[in-house]
């Protein structure tokens, strides 16, 4: 290990070094990079790094432990390594996390999606409790006081579902929030492509139509769902696991799907208030493997202008031309791909 990090260093130089940044590998045990590769990618949200280091200050030593606590004493011991590079053992966080659901218990490959979830649903009840200890004085309907922690302030955008009455016309729309949003993958596309589809008109008619309040009747309508509050931080989820029935089981999908650098939403509403928001990739979990039980994960993440690879407990600088590597690949012969799930895009602010 020694030799790896120091040959790290060596590969970006002391004097490229960014002061007050350190890169350490996550120690496996036993099939938990679906957690480390996640844990290293949000450690890369910046804005999500800050909040956790900020949590860790203002705690009381005599705290409870928690799924955050254990999440803030992780992110606190990497920022405050003598060494710039190194390996660190998250056993405190993956006991709790065992402790704390029995689904991640075991030594199973779990889906890092469904991990991503639970910690950032789970971070967003612990730091609203704490809130509500606070407001239990003030009279809040329960709706603002859930929008008001720095886990959605970060994460958190809108959708809006909007159906339009083909009889007469009238469109309601209906917003619902979302921490990442999941779309469907294609052979051979782009994540502008899934986004788009994601977004495309879809006829209710047969025997889905639609009840539409002005006619106070069943109508052909059409609906669509739309960006309608642009997150700081946008986690894309591709679905790369289909069930088929065939095989009574969830397959991986390889498909080639190209993710940008840079992102701009074009499936945003007409009322959204900041549609022109830039995003620049911060992270991806990458999956690497043929099913969602079995392969392996690994994040790049890029850090003060480039890219690094966390696999575990190794860490390796690697050029930005390489990320096309995990895109996926153009047929899906070969299943044992490396292909990008989860992706972080940070807006330019």
């Amino acid at each position: 290990m020694g030799a790896n990090a120091s040959q790290l260093e060596k590969e970006i130089g002391s004097e490229q070094f960014p002061a007050n940044e350190h890169y350490f590998g996550l120690v496996n045990f036993g099939n938990t990079c679906y957690c480390n590769s996640v844990l290293q990618a949000l450690y890369f949200c910046r804005p999500f790094r800050e909040k956790v280091l900020q949590f860790k200050q203002h705690q009381k030593s005599q705290k409870k432990e928690t799924l955050l606590t254990c999440l803030a004493d992780l992110f606190y011991s990497i920022a405050t390594q003598k060494k710039k590079v190194g390996t660190i053992a998250p056993k405190k966080f993956i006991t709790r996390l065992r402790k704390e659901n029995e689904q991640f218990d075991n030594y199973m490959q779990q889906d890092a999606h469904e991990f991503l979830n639970y910690l950032l649903n789970t971070v967003a009840d612990l730091v609203q409790e704490k809130q509500g200890n606070k407001a239990k004085n003030s009279a809040v309907d329960s709706k603002s006081k859930q929008e008001a922690t720095w886990v959605h302030e970060i994460f958190q955008g809108t959708l809006t579902n909007e159906t339009r009455c083909l009889n007469c016309e009238t469109v309601s729309s209906k917003d619902e929030d979302f921490l990442d949003l999941s779309v469907d993958v294609e052979q051979n596309t782009s994540i502008t492509h899934c986004l788009r589809g994601f977004s495309n008109t879809e006829t209710l008619c047969a025997e889905h139509k639609y009840y539409c309040e002005v006619c106070c009747s069943k109508q052909e309508a059409q609906k669509r769902m739309r960006v309608k509050k642009l997150p700081q931080i946008l986690a894309l989820h591709l679905k790369r696991f289909k069930y088929m029935e065939q095989y009574n089981r969830y397959i991986k999908v390889s498909y080639r799907v190209v993710f940008p650098l840079e992102l701009r939403l074009f499936n945003t509403s007409d009322d959204a208030c900041n549609p022109e928001r830039m995003y620049d990739l911060v992270a991806v979990v990458v999956h690497c493997g043929s099913g969602p039980n079995r392969g392996h994960y690994i994040s790049i993440v890029k850090s003060h202008g480039f890219w690094l690879l966390f696999d575990d407990d190794i860490v390796d600088k690697i050029d930005a031309s390489q990320i096309e590597e995990f895109y996926g690949i153009p047929s899906d012969m070969q299943k044992n791909s490396e292909s990008g799930y989860i992706l972080f895009y940070q807006s330019r602010e």
